[in-house]
């Protein structure tokens, strides 16, 4: 039977004052956000959750604003949980303008002790305390006030049962010799979050299609992409509402240049046209005036056998070490690493091999397995 926590109800900047100076000396404090995005870029926060094991503390972001003893909380201090952190850090980032440190992702730690890569909270739950969770405000409105109590307990269950959770895993991570593997894998999740802004013009690069184009359609398709980020981030729009990535990857393969020909693209609407089409036109114009010394080589086709045969032998050598672990393969190193090793291989350049204590585990196979492909 789940636990009745105790909750208390946070709207004033003096309540959260006084919450975070209950909890600013505990070692560990869960965490957890509720927010939406589907009208905007940036999350809309709709409650903050937090607890250090006593009172469940419920913070109504739409009441007050985050102050500056919040803020230092979340910055310094006790370590923070968080489950699946990603869009939570982004809910901090926005609404407190900092970054949560020092942090654990308890779905990070369960990757690095189970082959399951990301494991729900409420399955998380059942596997370390035994106890089912109640879904049935998975998909509750969490913008409406007042929450009615079962909403407010589906909350305050989020952060109470991660101090549980997150003592049975340091428990076995400690055993495993694997603790300071979380703890590096998320001092860098924390890092990549803070840039967010540098990550716009890398955005063309998770198209998996990106080898089919020819150097100067991957140049228009980077700026295309870097446009509608920094666009997206500014207006605060949701960034398939300014363009899809399948419509400017089709943009940078017709590279037109007026309107007439832009609308002939597939995907391109004449209400795209009225408001982005200046934009869109600009970005592909920039690129047809550059010198082919000033473009990017052409990326590499993973159809060739040359970059297949290096691909198979590298996952040869990050399965049998996952298998070694007891992790999954994507965890140790996922496919998107393992192709830019190959690309730099097959192009002479140095290896983007992995550092701390991936590095240490695989380098030398990884190493090993292209040399003896190369020399085959």
């Amino acid at each position: 039977m789940p636990l009745t926590p105790e909750i208390r109800w946070i709207d004033t900047p003096d309540a959260l004052d006084a919450a975070c100076a209950e909890v600013a000396k505990a070692d560990v404090i869960a965490l957890d956000t509720e927010f939406f995005r589907e009208k905007t870029f940036h999350p809309v926060p709709a409650l903050i959750q937090f607890t250090a094991g006593g009172p469940a503390y419920l913070v109504d972001p739409l009441e007050v604003a985050c102050t500056e003893a919040f803020r230092r909380l979340l910055a310094q201090g006790p370590l923070k949980l968080l489950h699946a952190s990603s869009e939570d850090l982004e809910v901090f980032a926005h609404w407190a303008g900092v970054a949560v440190a020092p942090l654990v992702d308890t779905q990070i730690a369960q990757s690095l002790l189970g082959e399951v890569p990301a494991m729900g909270y409420q399955k998380l739950v059942e596997f370390w305390v035994g106890e089912t969770l109640p879904k049935d405000e998975t998909r509750s409105d969490w913008l409406k006030r007042p929450l009615s109590e079962t909403q407010q307990r589906y909350a305050a269950l989020d952060v109470v049962y991660l101090l549980k959770v997150w003592q049975h895993q340091r428990e076995a991570l400690e055993r495993r010799g694997r603790l300071a593997w979380v703890e590096a894998d998320c001092a860098d999740l924390v890092a990549q979050a803070a840039r967010s802004h540098e990550a716009d013009g890398q955005w063309y690069r998770r198209h998996r299609q990106l080898w089919r184009l020819a150097p100067r359609q991957v140049e228009t398709y980077r700026r295309l992409t870097r446009w509608r980020e920094g666009e997206a981030r500014r207006r605060d729009l949701p960034r398939g509402w300014l363009a899809k990535d399948g419509v400017l990857y089709a943009i940078a393969e017709a590279l037109p240049e007026n309107r007439h020909e832009l609308a002939r693209v597939e995907g391109v609407t004449p209400p795209m046209i009225k408001r982005e089409g200046d934009a869109l036109l600009q970005r592909v114009r920039e690129v047809r005036h550059l010198d082919e010394a000033e473009l990017p080589p052409a990326p590499l086709s993973p159809m060739e056998p040359a970059f297949k045969q290096r691909l198979k032998a590298l996952k040869r050598v990050v399965n049998d070490e996952a298998e070694e672990l007891g992790i999954a393969p994507e965890v140790l190193l996922r496919r998107r690493s393992l192709e830019a090793l190959v690309s730099a291989h097959l192009l002479d350049e140095p290896l983007p091999l992995p550092d701390g204590w991936r590095g240490e585990r695989l380098n030398a196979g990884l190493e090993a397995a292209l040399d003896e492909v190369a020399n085959s």
